[in-house]
C-alpha cells in the first residue's frame, strides 16, 4: 500500500518541465497524423464541430474528471513503476505493456457503448495507451498524459462526431 502511495504521490507532484509539454504536443501532433487517417478511412470520424459554449464547457470538464484524470490514474500510474524508482528496463516494459492491455482490454467490457469494441476505436484507445504511457515514463508526471488524454477525447467529442456516436 506504501507503494501505491508513494506512486501516486509522486506522479501528482512531479511537475513537468517545458520539454514535457513540448513532447506531449509532439506525441499529439503523432497521434492525429497516424489516427486521423485511420479514423475518417475506417467511416468512424466524421467533421462535427459542436460550438455551443455549454456543450464546450461541459464535454471539457468532464473529460478531464472521466475519462482523462481517472484512466490516467488507474493505467499509468497506479500500474506502471514511477521513473523515480529503480526498475530494469526490462521492468518497466513488462509492466508497460500490461497496462496497455489492460487499459485496451477495459473498451471491450460489455457496460460500454458498442462502438468503443469496434476496429477503429480500439486503435485510437491502442495508439492513446501508447503515447500517454510514453509522456508519463519520461515525464513522470501524470499532468502529461493527463492533458493527451484529455485533448484528444475532447477533440473526438467536439470535433469529429463522438457525441453524435453517443446520442444516437
Amino acid at each position: 500500500m506504501q507503494l501505491i502511495f508513494r506512486r501516486v504521490k509522486s506522479a501528482f507532484f512531479t511537475i513537468p518541465h517545458t520539454n514535457d509539454w513540448l513532447q506531449a504536443i509532439g506525441l499529439l501532433l503523432i497521434f492525429a497524423f497516424v489516427y486521423l487517417p485511420i479514423g475518417f478511412g475506417l467511416g468512424f470520424l466524421e467533421l462535427d464541430v459542436r460550438s455551443s459554449w455549454q456543450t464546450v464547457v461541459s464535454v471539457s470538464l468532464g473529460a478531464l474528471f472521466m475519462p482523462s484524470l481517472l484512466e490516467e490514474l488507474g493505467f499509468r500510474v497506479l500500474l506502471l513503476p514511477h521513473p523515480a524508482e529503480s526498475t530494469s528496463p526490462s521492468t518497466r516494459w513488462l509492466f508497460s505493456g500490461f497496462s496497455w492491455l489492460l487499459f485496451v482490454a477495459y473498451h471491450l467490457h460489455p457496460l460500454v457503448p458498442s462502438f468503443f469494441r469496434t476496429l477503429a476505436f480500439l486503435l485510437g484507445a491502442g495508439l492513446l495507451g501508447i503515447i500517454c504511457t510514453l509522456s508519463y515514463l519520461k515525464s513522470g508526471s501524470v499532468w502529461i498524459p493527463i492533458f493527451i488524454h484529455w485533448a484528444i477525447v475532447v477533440a473526438w467529442l467536439l470535433l469529429f462526431g463522438g457525441l453524435k456516436r453517443f446520442h444516437g
